[in-house]
């Protein structure tokens, strides 16, 4: 079994920086695909950054601010956040998905997820 943690979340003001850590341990063959994700309260979940390979894909609305990446030696993947603005404001989840194609596709393996507030 895959299991996920992550880690990193505070309470930041607006334009400060945050970077999240998820660590996956069990049975992991790879950490090649993996992606954050962010849900606000009330709200559903969102795609924000993705990995497969060597390609990465961001939600528009954090592109140039967020960065993912990954040390496979640590099972880790890493989340840095960057000019950080109120409505990024959520819990923020890690998922290990697959790698087809260098696409990034989901799976039913997640974290519990780490809070990120943003405000002054």
């Amino acid at each position: 079994q895959v299991r996920l943690m992550e880690s990193g979340g505070d309470l930041v003001q607006p334009g400060g920086s945050l970077r999240l850590s998820c660590a996956a341990s069990g049975a992991v063959a790879n950490i090649n695909a993996m992606a954050w994700y962010r849900q606000a309260p009330g709200m559903a979940h969102e795609l924000v950054a993705s990995l497969a390979g060597e390609t990465t894909y961001y939600k528009p609305s954090v592109q140039g601010r967020f960065t993912i990446s990954r040390d496979d030696a640590q099972n880790t993947v890493y989340l840095q956040m960057n000019n950080l603005k109120p409505e990024d404001t959520a819990t923020y989840l890690c998922n290990k998905g697959t790698d087809y194609h260098g696409t990034y596709y989901p799976s039913a393996v997640w974290g519990q997820g780490t809070q990120v507030t943003v405000s002054s």
